[in-house]
C-alpha cells in the first residue's frame, strides 16, 4: 500500500506543478521564459516563410523533427517542402495565437492555435492548425526539439463529425 500513496502523492504533485506553471498563462500574467518560447516557435514560421535556413538552424536543436500532414518532417526536410511550395506559386501565413506555454527548468511545451492562410494562384484560404512544441533551453536560448500539426477541418465538417 506504501507504493501505491506514493505513486499517488508523486503523481499529484507532478500534476499540481504542471497545472500551477501554466496557471501564468491561462491569467495573462506571461514570464519572459513563456514569451521568449513562443517567440521561437513565430522564429520558425518567420524562417519558413523567407526559406531562411540560417535562421530556422538557430531555433532548432539537434535532432529536430515535426509531425505535420501526417508525415513524419527530419532536419531540413520540412524547410525543403516549403521552399518548393514556394518555387510553385504556393504561400503561407503562420500565426502563434493563444499560446499555452508550460516551463520547467530548462524544458518547455507550447500548446497553440496556428491561425493563417495558404495562397496561391487560385486565391487565399484562411486555415487553423492545433500545434504543439517542445523545447529544451541553450545557452540561455530556447531551442525547438518537436513540433506537431493537425489543421483543423472547416466548420462544415466539424460540425457533421460531432453529430456522429
Amino acid at each position: 500500500m506504501r507504493v501505491w500513496t506514493r505513486f499517488v502523492f508523486a503523481t499529484s504533485a507532478l500534476a499540481l506543478l504542471f497545472s500551477v506553471s501554466g496557471a501564468a498563462v491561462a491569467q495573462g500574467a506571461i514570464t519572459a521564459d513563456q514569451t521568449q518560447v513562443a517567440n521561437t516557435v513565430s522564429a520558425i514560421f518567420n524562417a519558413a516563410t523567407q526559406d531562411d535556413f540560417e535562421k530556422f538552424h538557430s531555433v532548432v536543436a539537434p535532432g529536430f523533427y515535426i509531425f505535420d500532414a501526417g508525415v513524419r518532417f527530419d532536419g531540413d526536410s520540412i524547410m525543403k517542402l516549403v521552399k518548393a511550395e514556394h518555387a510553385r506559386g504556393r504561400r503561407f501565413e503562420w500565426n502563434v495565437t493563444e499560446p499555452d506555454v508550460h516551463i520547467n527548468g530548462n524544458t518547455a511545451w507550447i500548446a497553440y492555435v496556428n491561425k493563417g492562410s495558404v495562397s496561391d494562384a487560385s486565391g487565399t484560404v484562411d486555415q487553423q492548425w492545433l500545434e504543439s512544441a517542445f523545447l529544451v533551453k541553450h545557452e540561455g536560448a530556447w531551442k525547438i526539439v518537436f513540433m506537431h500539426s493537425t489543421r483543423v477541418p472547416p466548420a462544415t465538417q466539424v460540425s457533421a463529425a460531432s453529430k456522429q
